[in-house]
Parts: structure tokens; sequence; C-alpha cells
């Protein structure tokens, strides 16, 4: 048995993870954290990973019959076959998901503060990131700097 790709209806990876568990499929959604704001409260909810993607371990005649399945809309496919998924990719990304359980995602535009280094307290805002820097201004003394993104923490 492999792991397969299976591209959902919008929003109904969770509905169809259901059906297909019901069904005896071995499924895995990777889900995150984020925060939602309606008119009258902020909420955190999970939401997929990979919208409109769910990822089933079945063998290659169970994944053909897949989109007979309410809310599954195809078997995504490569080079003309059901595209694999190895096992070591979907522990990789279930490793990033506890690593970033616990992380804040910082953007451009962000406020931020300063956890280490001569600035250390100062907060600011994040102006433009690179893979390893931010670059902020800290208003209060009306400077840019450039700084580690280690370094920083979002407020």
């Amino acid at each position: 048995m492999a792991w397969y790709v299976l591209y959902t209806s919008p929003r109904a990876e969770k509905k169809a993870q259901e059906r297909l568990r019901q069904m005896g499929i071995e499924t895995f959604l990777p889900l995150h954290k984020v925060k939602k704001q309606w008119s009258d409260r902020v909420k955190t909810v999970e939401v997929p990973l990979f919208n409109s993607y769910l990822f089933v371990k079945c063998n290659d005649h169970q994944v053909r019959q897949l989109p007979l399945v309410y809310g599954v809309t195809r078997v995504v496919f490569y080079l003309n076959k059901p595209a694999i998924v190895r096992e070591k990719e979907i522990d990789a990304i279930k490793e990033f998901l506890k690593i970033a359980q616990n992380k804040k995602i910082i953007t451009s535009g962000d406020k931020v503060e300063i956890i280490t280094g001569p600035f250390k307290h100062k907060a600011g805002k994040v102006l433009h990131l690179t893979k390893t820097k931010a670059k902020l201004i800290i208003e209060e003394i009306g400077i840019n700097i450039s700084v580690s993104l280690q370094e920083i923490d979002k407020k």
C-alpha cells in the first residue's frame, strides 16, 4: 500500500476525510491553527495546510474508486498514473507540523520585539523579509535595521 493524493471540493477536506475513514481507509489531512476574525469575536480554527488536498494510504485498485466518495473530486495523477507520495515525505510533513505548532509566523507589516542584541526589548515593524533576515523600522528611535529572524518574536 502507498500514499496517494486526492483533490477535494473546496473546504470539504475534513468531511471527505471522515467519509474515507468510515470506509476503513487510512487518511492524513495536515492541519494547522490560524486565528479567524468574525464580526463579534476572534477564534482559533484548524485549517488544512494544503487547501483541497488529502492524503490516503491504500492500494492502486482502491484509489481509483475514491472519486466516487462525496467530497472527493479526483485523484491527483503524475505521468498518467496516480501520484504516489513516499512515506518519508508524509513523515516530513508531520515533523514540520510538530516544529511549527508553537511558532508564530512573521510577515511584512507585523509588529515584533527584538529579543537579543543591542536593541533587546525594542519594538519594531517588519518592512521586508528574506529567508533569514528581517528589515525593521524601530519607530521609537526612527531607524531601520536588519536582524536575523531568530532575534525577533511576534508581538
